[in-house]
């Protein structure tokens, strides 16, 4: 597939961009350790949005692997997971805010640190967000690519450290164009007492239309319901 656009997020990188229908976004893990934290949004109807309970209560699970797929708040589909080297992506544990960063990590200000300075995914979103005309109220469950929590009998969730490697990769094909904001702040689990995000690649490649037996639609029957809603769609809106 045709590389269209690429790029490098260093340190706790931000990033957004509308990704149209069957194009691609690939995410590398550069070093190992990454974490990517997400929100996805209609393009065109940006109060149509990605939807944690949805996604997970429709496929019967608890955290996303391919071939999986990320459902709107609509009924409809806004990705699938077309590749995944990782297989374990959590869905409920947030992202961090201004607070959490400085009691574990110290401050660090842009004045004190320039560019190495301590960001949180909270902030992140939001001035990605901003540039979108979107806001707090925006902000609904993201994802965290590239990170494994797991519960214990008691309910407790862990991090898992060293669950991503150098080189891991995931990707997103798009199936309605789709409003991705992002970050690589660390995951607010994280028990690395360093401040230290990790170097992602972004590439976004050109892609192909599903058929009816694509994966990511008999995996569960519900997403090919869902991405029967976004033919509907498309049919009466183009």
């Amino acid at each position: 597939m045709k590389t269209l656009y690429e790029k490098t997020l260093t340190g706790a990188g931000m990033w957004s961009g509308v990704i149209s229908r069957g194009k691609r976004l690939r995410m590398t893990d550069l070093e190992g350790g990454a974490n990517v934290s997400m929100l996805l949004y209609n393009a065109l109807e940006r109060y149509e949005r990605y939807n944690m309970p949805d996604t997970l209560k429709g496929q019967h699970i608890f955290y996303l692997r391919a071939p999986y797929c990320l459902h709107s708040d609509m009924g409809r589909l806004l990705a699938s997971i077309a590749a995944d080297t990782v297989g374990w992506h959590d869905t409920v544990c947030g992202h961090s805010d201004a607070a959490r960063v400085l009691a574990k990590y110290g401050e660090a200000n842009y004045q004190q640190a320039r560019n190495d300075w301590h960001r949180n995914g909270r902030d992140c979103f939001l001035i990605e967000l901003a540039k979108w005309g979107l806001g707090k109220k925006d902000l609904v469950p993201n994802l965290n690519w590239f990170s494994k929590v797991v519960a214990d009998e008691a309910g407790k969730l862990s991090f898992v450290p060293g669950h991503s490697k150098a080189g891991d990769v995931v990707e997103l094909r798009f199936e309605i164009d789709t409003l991705v904001v992002l970050n690589t702040c660390q995951h607010p689990l994280d028990p690395d007492p360093v401040y230290r995000p990790r170097l992602v690649k972004l590439e976004v490649l050109a892609g192909e239309a599903p058929g009816l037996d694509d994966p990511s639609f008999v995996v569960r029957p519900e997403n090919l319901r869902a991405w029967e809603n976004n033919e509907t769609y498309h049919a009466l809106r183009f």
